[in-house]
């Protein structure tokens, strides 16, 4: 009998029968150093900006610094196994993730790879991270809300779809909450929501995921997390793979929402590259583009024109400073590129006033063209009666007897100040909003006593769903309320605070 044939000459012979022989040009070179996630590599000089290199071990970055002799590769994997003199190979396409419905409801990293355990993704297509902004032609003016449920922002500055609104501030002072509190208020709406972690603790991560699976549409929300602990290479390309994502649905003609939490961070992460690359440092020790990498990424957010599918891009970047220096470089950069700045105070949020908006630094360039009708009829002049009674509240704060009319300010205004109040994670419904601001102008909140507020706020959405559902189911229908349906909403919100209102003293 013959000898029988092994198995691994049979699988060896399969093999080359179906491999296709001709041949091949491969780019290669190698490492020259290594250091704090970044390599100098040589030997690949038809390498392209952004290019995907990959490592002899597996590991993968992208080309960031084009010199002469080396290439300097910012590493998008752990680079502790990475040593000098292994070879690096060019792949020939730029950093790009996947996108479509798939990443919806999933918690992934800037590369699109899931970090819940949930199994692969199933992508529809990949994209670049780095796209261009669309052209002027293509875009359309920004007329339609959205409603962050957070009174005071839909009231005093309220967005726009394919708006970009920066929320800046100190550290702890409730930043990451109102965005949060923007994307949970969308449960209710055709928004998809994108929240992007760059640099953030463990920690902050975990809340913000649970309070959107908790309190959101998270079935509707893609979470992408850059951590603290994450590659430097992986913290600076998540804002663009973020808006990549996002930018997937507004060019299908949805609505999209982006919060990037947050781009001091990013901005940090750019200048701790740039040095390590040896780029020269310019203003703060920040390299000279760094307004670009922010301009470039935020002008990808729009509203498309209606020949492009009529789609649109929100972001809310979110940006830190310190001890309330405004005049900082990056705050400064972010506010001349972005349409409005909510700014949160320090002082405000210690004394218990949240959100802790200062109303006084606070702006919205694109203003009320957004703001839902009914909402823009209700609040009417607050703005304007908030700021005087702040200043009225100074003044009397040095003695004196203020007057019956001065009196009224002021019981008023301690009213809107409680109002503006809110629980975190409770957005509220816009007919809610605008029963709140009509109480307020009706003047029916005088006479109830500050403490009891809150109370009334949260029993008023269900006494109006109780007593007053056609004036609710108009205002969710179209956005209006006409002189019947207002009368309706009074009288409910008249018989709720009867409930509240004060005992009488009793006699003597």
């Amino acid at each position: 009998m013959p000898p029988e044939t092994p198995n691994w000459f049979t699988t060896a012979k399969s093999a080359l029968n179906t491999t296709a022989l001709g041949p091949r040009a491969e780019h290669q070179g190698r490492v020259e150093e290594i250091a704090d996630g970044v390599a100098l590599v040589s030997g690949l000089r038809d390498v392209r900006l952004d290019e995907v290199l990959r490592f002899a071990g597996g590991q993968v970055g992208f080309a960031r610094v084009l010199d002469p002799d080396l290439i300097g590769c910012v590493m998008l994997d752990a680079a502790s196994d990475v040593q000098a003199g292994e070879a690096v190979f060019g792949t020939g396409e730029v950093v790009n993730v996947p996108v479509g419905e798939a990443l919806l409801g999933r918690i992934v990293d800037p590369l699109g790879r899931p970090l819940d355990g949930l199994g692969p993704i199933e992508a529809q297509a990949r994209l670049p991270i780095e796209r261009p902004a669309p052209p002027i032609i293509d875009r359309d003016l920004v007329t339609e809300p959205v409603q962050t449920g957070v009174l005071v922002v839909d009231t005093l500055f309220a967005l726009g779809r394919g708006q970009r609104e920066l929320i800046v501030g100190d550290h702890s002072t409730g930043k990451t909450t109102l965005a949060i509190d923007a994307l949970i208020a969308q449960a209710s709406s055709d928004v998809i929501c994108i929240y992007v972690a760059v640099g953030q603790k463990t920690s902050s991560v975990r809340r913000a995921i649970d309070a959107l699976q908790q309190r959101g549409d998270f079935a509707r929300c893609i979470v992408m997390v850059a951590g603290a602990a994450s590659a430097p290479g992986l913290q600076w390309i998540a804002p663009y793979a973020g808006m990549t994502m996002a930018e997937y649905f507004r060019d299908k003609g949805q609505h999209a929402l982006i919060v990037i939490d947050d781009l001091s961070k990013h901005a940090a992460t750019h200048r701790e590259i740039a040095l390590l690359t040896r780029q020269s440092p310019g203003r703060e020790a920040y390299p000279g583009d760094v307004f670009y990498i922010h301009a470039r990424l935020l002008e990808r957010a729009s509203k498309l024109s209606a020949a492009r599918g009529g789609g649109s891009l929100t972001a809310l970047p979110i940006a830190e400073t310190d001890s309330g220096n405004l005049s900082a470089y990056i705050p400064t950069n972010l506010i001349s590129i972005t349409d409005g700045q909510i700014v949160l105070d320090s002082a405000l949020f210690h004394q218990g006033q949240k959100p802790a908006v200062d109303v006084g630094l606070s702006v919205s360039r694109v203003g009320g063209k957004t703001q839902a009708g009914v909402l823009r009829k209700a609040a009417g002049t607050l703005r304007l009666d908030y700021a005087q009674f702040l200043e009225l509240e100074v003044f009397t704060r040095f003695g004196g007897m203020p007057d019956g009319r001065v009196k009224a300010q002021l019981t008023r205004g301690a009213r809107i100040r409680e109002v503006l109040r809110q629980p975190q994670h409770a957005p509220l419904r816009l007919v809610d909003e605008a029963a709140m601001m009509l109480a307020i102008n009706a003047g029916l909140l005088d006479p109830l006593p500050v403490e009891r507020i809150a109370r009334f706020r949260a029993a008023l959405a269900p006494a109006l769903d109780r007593d007053a559902p056609e004036a609710v189911a108009a205002v969710v229908q179209n956005g209006t309320l006409d002189d019947a349906a207002r009368a309706h909403i009074l009288a409910a919100m008249t018989r709720l605070i009867a409930t509240f209102a004060p005992e009488p003293a009793a006699a003597p």
